[in-house]
């Protein structure tokens, strides 16, 4: 049996004639630039993540460099992060010419550790960008806590984390700023590149209206230096068409990782995800700790199961920010899940026998394995 990493048609399948008749009608208008479906998909979004505002533009990597850009971060100032997180969280601090301070991450969830923050938080520190990473909310309360008490903005990293709840609340209305992607392999994915933030501030959401779209307020009557990037109206269309269907999607892969679990849970040498009871997770990535992880996953690719790595190097140990004079070492608990973690096939339209069969294969692969206990 082959099992792909993630299959896309029987969602597609799912929702054609709805998106074929959106499509139609922007192509038959020609609205392809912040068309009214585009608007009508901002107000929606706003209403789903229960923010006041939500600005569509064209990717998760500028909805988190325009947010720092609406916060004026700039050269001279610091932003913490985790450094187990996807290379976008890192760039757009650099983007502004401020620097990404890396922090380790919490063993059980994979998000930022709370208790390390005040240990890096100086008079330069202007933002924490909390990622919640997989699908899971990190710790906000603590982390809110920390950033209040030092008066610093947090900027929600919830790139792959849409509709997941923390303490009941939304990701992207925690913060002061959220920031989502529509990657096509998002839980919410566009048919390309997208991304939006969302806000309940009011300053915020004119300077990242007027950001997204050359710095103007009107045509040709430009306040400030802003940039191209802009949500398509055609991206937007088929975003709406699937948003109605998130709720749903979530609760399938939910049950997807339940199973999952069910069959993996006491297996020797398998670790798999926990899930904090104020949280919910939306399993973007089903992800298990395995040792000697490399040799599992070509083990799994032979058997015919997609696997990949989500991440194997942390930032701090990436060639692009050697510059930051950072060693093996520095982030011990980060170091370790990257050498062990592993990311398993995960889209709402599984079926039960491939998840048996995946399970199947893992245990198989990591039985043969001798590094395997």
């Amino acid at each position: 049996m082959n099992i792909p990493f993630i299959d896309f048609s029987k969602q597609y399948e799912s929702i054609k004639d709805r998106i074929d008749v959106g499509l139609k009608s922007v192509f038959e208008k020609g609205n392809f630039i912040l068309g009214e479906e585009e608007k009508t998909f901002e107000t929606q979004f706003a209403n789903y993540c229960d923010a006041k505002y939500a600005i569509g533009v064209n990717s998760g990597t500028d909805a988190l460099y325009l947010a720092l850009g609406a916060l004026d971060i700039s050269v001279g100032d610091e932003v913490i992060l985790p450094t187990f997180t996807f290379i976008a969280t890192a760039l757009c601090i650099s983007y502004t010419g401020a620097k990404p301070i890396f922090v380790d991450m919490e063993d059980e969830t994979y998000n930022i550790n709370p208790q390390k923050l005040e240990e890096v938080i100086t008079e330069k520190t202007k933002a924490i960008i909390p990622v919640h990473l997989y699908g899971q909310p990190a710790n906000m309360d603590d982390i809110l806590s920390i950033a209040r008490k030092h008066n610093i903005a947090i900027v929600e990293d919830a790139c792959q984390a849409h509709g997941a709840t923390y303490n009941g609340k939304k990701t992207g209305s925690l913060g002061d700023i959220g920031c989502f992607s529509f990657y096509p392999t998002k839980s919410l994915g566009a048919f390309g590149d997208g991304g939006i933030v969302v806000t309940n501030d009011d300053e915020i959401n004119e300077k990242i209206q007027m950001l997204r779209d050359y710095g103007r307020k009107g045509r040709y009557k430009h306040k400030i230096k802003g940039y191209n990037s802009r949500l398509d109206t055609v991206q937007a269309v088929v975003l709406s068409a699937k948003l109605e269907y998130l709720n749903e999607w979530n609760k399938m892969r939910n049950a997807h990782a339940a199973y999952y679990c069910e069959l993996l849970k006491d297996v020797p040498g398998i670790g798999i995800p926990t899930v904090k009871e104020d949280r919910t997770h939306v399993f973007q990535t089903f992800a298990v700790r395995v040792p000697d992880r490399d040799e599992i996953l070509e083990g799994m690719k032979n058997k015919g199961v997609g696997v990949l790595i989500h991440y194997p190097i942390p930032i701090h140990l990436q060639d692009a920010y050697a510059d930051l004079g950072q060693k093996k070492g520095d982030f011990p608990v980060s170091e370790q899940v990257a050498d062990e973690i592993l990311s398993l096939p995960m889209f709402p339209h599984m079926n039960k026998d491939q998840i048996e069969y995946v399970c199947a294969s893992l245990k198989e692969v990591c039985a043969s394995n001798p590094k395997v206990s």
